[in-house]
């Protein structure tokens, strides 16, 4: 009896719509651990103390090469897949807010980071004169376990949800999600790197709170890379998203509020993340309102919904261009056509006045300083972001929309 065609070609849809919608560099990631773990089991290679994080050889043979061949190799299928299926989601909406090029910089500061911190932590507690513990300095680590700990943090933190579902079984405080879920894997999996976890998201919280903010180069820096010839068949690629926001086609937006439930792998219900695989017959009402950037049900905006963000993101775009003071009349008045909900035109008329020079009306809330640092952290002027924070209403996701719109 033959397969069902339907239920096949359901499934390969599906698997592939979820693989264009991972931007470039994320996919990129995927591939290059995958290829590698592929080789290493063809040629038989499993000689992974050497090109493992060794803190012994460092110190001794200074070899920082392991900084880097440490996190795209790993040691059993499961954990090659475990590792990848978690960085998706965080990987995916990250680049989406960042660009391509600067998760780059990121992922490479933050795998520097993660390595300097285990290094320290190895050398204070081998040599410490109380109990010391020397097997530290020759524990093997590898895998992308490290980075994704410390994408973990800073999601959660751009986020700006109070708290996190673990598996989708109980909640717990935002600022403890990632010690909980550092501890349920050392109790759960064997051979787990402890060290190497902490150290992720020491270096995640390092990151959010800014103490990697002079080590983090202008927009200007992003462009010249992005512009150069050498990376012009990747610009070119639909999944890369320039820095600048400059590709529209691969933007989603992340949050629609403060508190959205983040996409994390981790957070709400695994079982959610799989089904989203799974094949579904399709009514032609679906088939209809399904836009191809969202596949899946439940992801799909209205075509109504979907005009009043687009001109609420031009308009927001709009205000913060100050290249051309004389337009705040037109923003004004296209403020005025589109027809905001009393919440949002507070904010925004505020900001037409203060770019304008006239008379700012009382507003609710004001940005904290912690929510325009995290935004400046991650290559923001700071005049605009004080802007977009105004024209959000104090909300950082929407900040962040508005500074992407505004710089493409």
């Amino acid at each position: 009896m033959r397969p069902n065609i339907v239920s096949e070609a359901g499934l390969q849809t599906r698997a592939g719509q979820w693989w264009d919608n991972i931007p470039f560099l994320t996919s990129a990631v995927v591939i290059v651990c995958g290829v590698i773990y592929l080789v290493c089991l063809l040629v038989g290679y499993d000689s992974f103390y050497e090109i493992c994080f060794l803190p012994e050889a460092l110190v001794s043979h200074f070899q920082v090469y392991r900084i880097f061949t440490s996190i795209i190799f790993h040691g059993s299928l499961l954990h090659v897949f475990f590792n990848m299926f978690a960085l998706v989601p965080l990987g995916s909406e990250l680049e989406r807010i960042m660009g391509s090029i600067r998760l780059l910089y990121m992922i490479i500061l933050l795998a520097t980071s993660n390595a300097i911190f285990h290094l320290i932590i190895a050398l204070v507690v081998a040599h410490n004169p109380i109990k010391p513990y020397p097997s530290l300095m020759t524990e093997c680590a590898i895998g992308f376990s490290g980075i994704i700990f410390s994408m973990i943090v800073i999601e959660t933190s751009l986020s700006g949800v109070q708290s996190r579902s673990v598996f989708g079984l109980f909640n717990v405080p935002a600022k403890w999600y990632a010690f909980i879920l550092l501890v349920l894997f050392q109790l759960l999996m064997s051979n787990v790197s402890l060290l190497g976890h902490l150290c992720g998201i020491l270096s995640g919280f390092a990151y959010t709170y800014g103490l990697f903010n002079f080590l983090i180069p202008g927009p200007s820096f992003y462009s010249a890379i992005e512009s150069s010839s050498w990376l012009a068949s990747c610009v070119r690629r639909p999944k890369f998203i320039l820095c600048s926001g400059g590709n529209p086609s691969a933007y989603i937006p992340t949050y629609s509020g403060q508190n959205s439930p983040s996409s994390g792998l981790f957070s709400g219900n695994i079982w959610r993340n799989l089904s989203s695989w799974m094949p579904q017959r399709e009514t032609a009402a679906q088939s209809i309102q399904e836009d191809s950037r969202f596949p899946g049900r439940g992801r799909t905006l209205g075509a109504g919904q979907n005009a009043a963000l687009n001109s609420d993101s031009n308009l927001q775009a709009r205000l913060l261009d100050n290249s051309n003071p004389n337009n705040t009349s037109d923003i004004a008045a296209a403020g005025a056509g589109q027809g905001l909900s009393n919440d949002r035109r507070s904010p925004v008329n505020n900001a037409v006045a203060a770019t304008a020079g006239g008379p700012v009306l009382p507003q609710g809330p004001i940005a904290s300083n912690e929510q325009i640092d995290k935004l400046v952290s991650m290559g923001f002027e700071r005049t605009q972001v004080e802007v977009a924070l105004a024209a959000a209403d104090g909300d950082l996701n929407v900040a962040v929309e508005i500074l992407m719109s505004q710089q493409g």
